[in-house]
């Protein structure tokens, strides 16, 4: 019993970090493509606002959600240059290996940072792991999930302020 225990443990250990690296090193320099049911540009503030069924694509890397405010600087007054996302909505963030689910997402271009807040669901083939945030540094392929209680800004993750996890163990004969 204490050995399963351990090995479980050790699994869950070995398992997390490998959830994100697929995301490592992707290339946030990429041309970012949306698409939106409606977008209004707020061209003093320096951003765009898209909303309903809003589809961002970067090299391999999708991020869908209802709304998306779109930060940009215009660097020496040429053309825009994005610097952030901030997707809000049923967010999703999908690559070829893995996805994450949440309510609210940012990505910061500049710091290569995808944060997602609200009842956070990572998947990567049958590993799954649950928490309240969750920080993926594309620089390293590092995440970070912790079981922060914030819910689309309520208070009460699904997780419980825990964060939780399922993983696939490989099979071998007995």
């Amino acid at each position: 019993m204490k050995k399963t225990i351990i090995l479980s443990l050790l699994i869950a250990v070995l398992a997390a970090p490998l959830v994100a690296q697929a995301l490592k090193g992707h290339n946030s320099n990429a041309p970012v493509d949306v698409d939106a049911d409606r977008i209004e540009v707020q061209d003093r503030s320096d951003r765009a606002i898209f909303a309903g069924n809003v589809r961002v694509r970067q090299e391999g890397l999708a991020l869908n959600a209802q709304r998306l405010t779109v930060a940009y600087t215009k660097a020496g007054g040429g053309s825009p240059q994005i610097e952030r996302l901030d997707a809000q909505g049923g967010v999703s963030v999908v690559s070829a290996t893995e996805s994450a689910h949440g309510d609210v997402a940012i990505y910061d271009l500049n710091s290569r940072l995808i944060t997602m807040i609200g009842g956070v669901d990572l998947q990567q083939g049958g590993n799954t792991i649950r928490g309240g945030r969750l920080v993926i540094d594309l620089v390293s392929g590092r995440s970070v999930i912790d079981g922060s209680n914030v819910r689309g800004g309520a208070q009460g993750s699904t997780s419980g302020g825990r964060v939780t996890g399922h993983f696939t163990v490989q099979q071998h004969a007995q």
